[in-house]
């Protein structure tokens, strides 16, 4: 069954489509620019701070991307390992990741490198801060790469996939491989579960406020709440924009309530969290949708499906 959302207002019309040779695995932003990471290419992880565009390759270097489309090298692997995950923090911090091995670089060049227990399968920065979690097998690591204190390890048996602080800064949550997402809350290490889904969560984040985590892994967008100090303990989540496959991508609006969601059948919808309301940014056209991204502002909306098929809604 197709989701037309015939009665739905729409912004479709607003789209400039754009057609690219290749799978589209990651969209991003420098300044009003869109940028599309292809699936074809030796990158193998992306990330950007809205300035440059910061890309890991199964060469082994990290490099940088700004909006002339130059690129720089800022770091080599000494045993031209594949570099798998990439994150930019406060004040131009940068961590990446080959093998076990975790790598940060302070805005002012100092770099850093720490040993975890199984291959890193994913990085974030905490929301203030040069501190790190890094997700791997049996749980996450926490690292402050300017400190000699020792990591802090948060224990949960299973594959760990990826990583995020809430924007308070106050829990840890990571994606596993099952479909289910674990937290801990930093000040006691009290565990979170948040599970029911029907895959596994490939994709989550905050909205602007903090107030709620959105996430994909089912066929609507299942947000679970983190106004209180408990966070999701003991709530059920909120489940907004049902549709008729799995919402496969989520990105939060930069400013406001808003998060769009892309799902396998080509579908993207834009859902205010506050009561529901959905504006139809695509239609179904087959693809999966593999690639969102907001600009700085929130006025601009890069789409990207895996056939190739993208565009930039102006939502100003």
């Amino acid at each position: 069954m197709t989701d037309t959302r015939a009665d739905t207002p729409s912004v479709v019309e607003r789209t400039r489509p754009i057609t690219i040779d290749g799978a589209v695995v990651a969209a991003h932003f420098l300044g009003q620019t869109a940028v599309f990471v292809l699936g074809e290419a030796a990158i193998l992880c992306s990330a950007s701070d809205g300035d440059r565009v910061v890309t890991g390759g199964d060469d082994g270097k990290v490099a940088t991307t700004d909006v002339r489309g130059v690129s720089t090298v800022v770091a080599s692997d000494g045993k031209h390992r594949w570099i798998d995950h990439i994150a930019i923090g406060p004040a131009s911090a940068l961590a990446w990741s080959a093998g076990k091995q975790a790598f940060a670089r302070t805005g002012k060049g100092g770099e850093h490198a720490i040993e975890v227990a199984s291959t890193v399968a994913g990085l974030a920065f905490a929301p203030k801060g040069l501190r790190i979690a890094i997700a791997h097998y049996n749980g996450v690591t926490l690292w402050f790469p300017n400190l000699q204190a020792a990591p802090e390890m948060l224990e949960w048996r299973g594959s760990h996939r990826d990583a995020i602080f809430s924007r308070d800064g106050r829990c840890v949550i990571s994606s596993m491989q099952e479909p289910t997402l674990h937290g801990w809350r930093l000040a006691d290490r009290k565990d979170m579960r948040m599970s029911g889904y029907a895959a596994r969560v490939r994709l989550f984040g905050f909205t602007a406020d903090g107030k709620w985590l959105a996430t994909s892994g089912s066929n609507q967008l299942i947000l679970w709440p983190f106004q209180g100090k408990d966070g999701p303990m003991g709530k059920a989540p909120r489940i907004l924009a049902p549709a008729a496959t799995q919402a496969e991508i989520v990105a939060c609006h930069p400013k406001q309530g808003i998060v769009a969601v892309g799902y396998a059948d080509g579908l993207v919808l834009l859902v205010r969290v506050d009561d529901g309301a959905e504006v139809l940014a695509r239609k179904p056209a087959g693809a999966p949708i593999t690639a969102l991204a907001w600009n700085a502002t929130g006025s601009m909306l890069a789409i990207a499906a895996e056939d190739g098929q993208a565009g930039v809604i102006d939502l100003g």
